[in-house]
């Protein structure tokens, strides 16, 4: 008997948050499971592209996966007068779980930028370590200098980023670059190099095509911008953090420096413990099944989530 393929759709409820409107996934516990996931995407993203990692996780326990303000189609910081830092995307996401979880132990993953974000939270309300039953970093990063990009590519992609931040190129980007046949253009002529589209026959890169097309729609363009200029001057390395962390790399991650970024770790977490996913990017595909997904979450730490958690009344 197949599996029973699950709806994103029927699992999603608006969520406003400090005056900001976006949604929420909620994927209930299994029977017997006590475990409370919460599952914090990256850059470029949204519930449904992770939907796939949420779903594999969700044997483990209660999954739930916020929008992030400027992203997944949730109003932006700049609508109540922010930008979107880290440091507010840091507070956003501690008065999610004070509200959310409020005694409840939450295990959190963190997925590339969602990770920083993470940790910086955990930086600035230090109270919240107690409530935070496991952190896990998949794919995460928490320094600037742990980019492998080429010097210059990396100072065009910093101070472009800065510049398309601003409200007016933001605007032009907005409504001539991404424009629907202008994005299906580009990822063709880029189709047979691109990591994203390049294992994909016509079909399934048409279908990629579409998605990203969506998810460059949907994610506001000056957030994601000004988002990238805090990546590309991010450091984390100034604060401790007295806990453990779980940091998930991959052997060929095309951005960053898996020494370097384990060093830090180290720097900030009281200790890190190393697994290697068995993933051939950074990130599965924009629509990942459940299956490529789950290759992003090893053996290893399916053992420690099938664990019983701290929400168990036995404990």
């Amino acid at each position: 008997m197949s599996k029973k393929v699950l709806d994103p759709a029927n699992y999603i409820s608006p969520l406003t948050m400090n005056g900001l409107h976006g949604r929420m996934l909620h994927l209930p516990a299994p029977k017997h499971k006590k475990r409370e996931i919460l599952l914090i995407y990256g850059m470029h993203a949204s519930i449904e592209r992770i939907f796939g990692i949420a779903e594999t996780l969700n044997r483990y326990g209660a999954v739930t996966v916020p929008d992030l303000p400027g992203c997944g189609g949730m109003d932006a910081f700049y609508k109540i007068g922010e930008k979107p830092s880290i440091d507010n995307m840091a507070d956003y996401l501690a008065s999610f779980i004070k509200l959310k979880y409020r005694r409840k132990k939450v295990t959190i993953l963190g997925m590339s930028l969602g990770f920083a974000i993470v940790t910086r939270m955990l930086q600035r309300f230090p109270e919240l370590v107690n409530r935070v039953e496991l952190v896990v970093s998949i794919v995460g990063f928490v320094n600037h200098e742990e980019f492998i990009f080429k010097k210059k590519n990396f100072l065009f992609l910093r101070y472009g980023s800065s510049f398309f931040s601003n409200y007016l190129p933001a605007l032009f980007v907005k409504h001539v670059a991404l424009r629907p046949a202008f994005i299906r253009m580009t990822y063709n002529r880029m189709a047979d190099t691109h990591v994203k589209m390049k294992d994909a026959d016509v079909e399934e890169r048409n279908r990629r095509i579409d998605f990203e097309i969506t998810l460059w729609q949907i994610n506001d363009i000056r957030t994601y911008m000004d988002t990238a200029v805090s990546m590309f001057t991010l450091d984390l390395c100034n604060e401790q953090i007295a806990m453990p962390v779980i940091h998930l790399q991959v052997a060929e991650d095309r951005y960053f420096n898996n020494h370097m970024v384990e060093q830090h770790l180290n720097v900030i977490y009281s200790k890190v413990n190393v697994i290697h996913a068995h993933m051939k990017q950074h990130a599965p595909t924009v629509i990942a099944n459940t299956k490529e997904a789950s290759s992003l979450i090893p053996a290893q730490l399916r053992r420690i989530l099938n664990a019983p958690s701290l929400n168990d009344p036995k404990k």
